[in-house]
């Protein structure tokens, strides 16, 4: 599984690096970045959250 990022689409919030503290980290602006584009097995839950957080749904999660 791999998490995506649009960046165009971030507006800062941060919302998503709660949940997801290992695969996205958040820039001095507050703009997400992801660690890891790669989820491992046992971060698909957090990744999901993470996507489900984001107000502007600049995460995706893909097979």
């Amino acid at each position: 599984m791999k998490l995506l990022l649009d960046s165009t689409r971030c507006q800062g919030y941060g919302l998503c690096q709660e949940p997801a503290p290992e695969l996205i980290d958040l820039d001095e602006w507050g703009y997400a970045r992801l660690r890891e584009t790669t989820v491992p097995d046992d971060a698909a839950e957090a990744a999901a959250a993470a996507v489900a957080a984001c107000p502007n749904s600049a995460l995706k999660l893909v097979k």
